[in-house]
């Protein structure tokens, strides 16, 4: 495929080498890149580039895809399904489609106290449990009342962000 980076007026050769899982080697006009998927959902993508995370945003046309990276627009020639093959490669819990049921996280962090037990009722915005992130500490709270039907960390254990650390009824 061909890809316009920014105002760049040369079009730069970029080849998918391999995927595997969320992890993706590209080459970019002969150096090869490692992308780790994080997050795609709609039309926006959370990927680490090179150690550094960014944000894209996708926008889908007939014959070129132009995504909005970091507010660095780029425009991908020749692959108008771009977003469902990246997609294809995330589980459908990274891809943001668990279901309403889960509680995740939304930062990475180290679980340092678990509020509820298997089977206790919760309201929307009960704290679930709590993470300690940079020496802060953070509540992931439930997003609907319902029933705890399994905690899925263990005190003590590192979670990363969008991890599952509960699930309702």
């Amino acid at each position: 495929m061909e890809i316009r980076i920014g105002g760049v007026q040369e079009l730069q050769n970029a080849d998918v080498v391999q995927t595997a899982g969320r992890d993706i080697i590209i080459k970019i006009d002969g150096n090869s890149r490692h992308v780790t998927l994080l997050k795609i959902t709609g039309n926006e993508i959370e990927f680490i580039l090179d150690s550094k995370y960014h944000r894209a945003i996708i926008q889908s046309g007939t014959h070129e895809t132009k995504l909005l990276i970091d507010d660095h627009p780029i425009t991908l020639k020749s692959h108008p399904n771009l977003q469902e093959i990246l997609k294809r490669s995330l589980s459908t819990e990274e891809r943001g489609e668990g279901g309403d049921k889960d509680i995740k996280s939304q930062i990475p962090g180290r679980v340092v106290n678990i509020m509820v037990e298997a089977g206790s009722p919760v309201k929307k915005g009960d704290p679930i449990i709590v993470l300690e992130s940079m020496k802060m500490q953070v509540a992931v709270k439930s997003h609907k009342d319902g029933n705890v039907k399994q905690i899925k960390v263990n005190k003590g254990a590192t979670v990363a962000r969008y991890d599952i650390v509960a699930i309702l009824d």
